[in-house]
């Protein structure tokens, strides 16, 4: 039996020269401090086949139609075997593909591995980063609900304030003026042909780059290496001290993959897929659109930022990034590569993690969104001995008041905590707020009689518990 398999594969190797091309690249020679640390770049390209795998597995139940994409899904999720799991396995991948890939490109900066000669791979890796987010974005309005389709026309609208081009942007990107069945298509498209063709391109070449320019060495201190020198430097010390990468480097590739694999399992057992949020409702008022969790820093930085320097932000703000991370190679020019030496370096790595944290906290959590899922206050949290009281904290709610005020804990945050609004305002000055509004609270004077709006008042001055 061994001797047949053994004739098979010389037969498959002599037609195909599948060690001829194989075995150069797990023999390849990688610095022998190339550990632990070099382990994101190929768990990142686990995700991505992960990403494929069940990609195509949902696109075997998928139907990609206005009429039948929303009900796919929730068959997916509800009915189909494994469904749910696929789909968690699915969404829990792109999460950790991309957060992945930003702990890579944070260890290939520090480590200034975009220095001479591996100018092409940070570059090829920007492309990369973008194309994988490009991949979420577009993912989301596949789920067909609410929060995927608002979270599409938001980012038209967006889109379309940038100067001269942002009109045609926005239409190429929806595929239209609005949103419509051709949206879907033309998502549908860019999430399962184009963007993965171009993402398997780049992944190809990044990797063909990685094994031509070498693994970067783990830099030293005062290890000063310029283009004139480092070529014969590097040659000598795979000479002297490389290892081959297969077992050497790759068993750690392959344990690390497998446990981020391992983890996406879980939590797509644990967690299952994303709640679908009912179907699109062009129509509603009530809307509140949400990115998923990689992009809700995006969202809180555009939400809390001064309206009068939106359009501004958006037209320049990306060519300005982007400039800048394409422009890293040929902007340093230092033959200094340890992090320790770069203090620069670390700074700035640390603030825009803790910027992109604290956005993406805030964004989770949007403060500046009515809550319209709240629920009615319970009977405890005000004196219910009076009618008065009783109708106007009904009031409170019926009228949407409490989607933007909390009392207690209950209601948004959009609007002033009203919780003992007793102690800071006057009968008189309430009637004034109601009525009037102000700032983004409208005006209630038209829609109120005056009976309603004394128990309104009357449920406001009255004590409430702060629960």
């Amino acid at each position: 039996m061994k001797k047949r398999m053994l004739k098979i594969w010389d037969w498959l190797d002599d037609r195909t020269g599948v060690s001829a091309l194989v075995v150069p690249l797990a023999t390849h020679l990688v610095p022998p401090g190339a550990k632990w640390s070099y382990v994101f770049g190929s768990a990142t390209l686990f995700c991505f086949m992960l990403q494929v795998v069940t990609g195509i597995g949902l696109s075997l139940l998928y139907q990609p139609s206005v009429e039948t994409a929303y009900e796919s899904l929730k068959y997916i999720s509800n009915q189909a075997v494994l469904g749910s799991w696929l789909r968690g396995m699915h969404y829990f991948g792109a999460s950790g593909m991309i957060l992945l890939m930003g702990i890579h490109m944070i260890r290939v900066y520090l480590m200034a591995v975009y220095k001479f000669p591996r100018e092409m791979q940070w570059i090829t890796g920007i492309v990369l980063l973008l194309l994988t987010i490009v991949m979420g974005f577009t993912g989301q309005l596949l789920r067909w609900d609410d929060t995927g389709v608002w979270s599409a026309v938001v980012a038209a609208e967006q889109l379309g304030r940038i100067p001269l081009i942002g009109k045609s942007i926005a239409y190429f990107l929806i595929g239209g003026e609005t949103i419509g069945g051709y949206t879907l298509s033309r998502f549908y498209a860019y999430h399962v042909f184009v963007v993965p063709a171009l993402l398997f391109a780049f992944t190809a070449f990044h990797v063909y780059l990685v094994f031509r320019n070498g693994i970067s060495e783990p830099p030293k201190r005062g290890r000063l290496l310029g283009k004139e020198d480092y070529r014969d430097w590097y040659e000598g010390m795979l000479k002297k001290e490389g290892v081959p990468f297969f077992p050497f480097a790759a068993w750690r590739d392959v344990v690390f993959g497998t446990v981020v694999i391992l983890i996406i399992t879980f939590l797509a057992i644990y967690k299952g897929a994303p709640e679908l949020l009912g179907p699109p409702r062009p129509d509603s008022i009530y809307a509140n659109p949400k990115p998923d969790w990689y992009l809700s820093w995006v969202f809180a930085i555009f939400a809390l930022m001064p309206p009068k320097i939106e359009s501004y932000v958006i037209a320049f703000g990306p060519l300005i990034i982007l400039f800048l991370m394409f422009a890293v190679p040929f902007l340093s020019k230092r033959k200094e590569r340890h992090p320790m030496r770069r203090p620069w370096a670390i700074i700035g790595v640390v603030f825009t993690v803790m910027v992109i944290i604290a956005f993406t906290v805030e964004g989770m959590r949007s403060p500046w969104s009515p809550k319209f899922d709240t629920k009615p206050l319970p009977a405890d949290i005000v004196d219910n001995s009076s009618a008065e009281v009783v109708k106007g904290a009904q009031l409170f709610y019926d009228k949407g008041c409490l989607y933007c005020h909390k009392i207690g804990e209950y209601g948004g945050a959009r609007g002033p905590d009203l919780t003992q609004i007793e102690y800071r305002l006057t009968s008189s000055e309430m009637v004034i707020r109601i009525v009037n509004g102000g700032g983004n609270m409208p005006a209630f004077g038209g829609s109120l009689s005056e009976s309603e709006l004394a128990a309104l008042v009357a449920f406001l001055k009255a004590k409430k518990a702060d629960k």
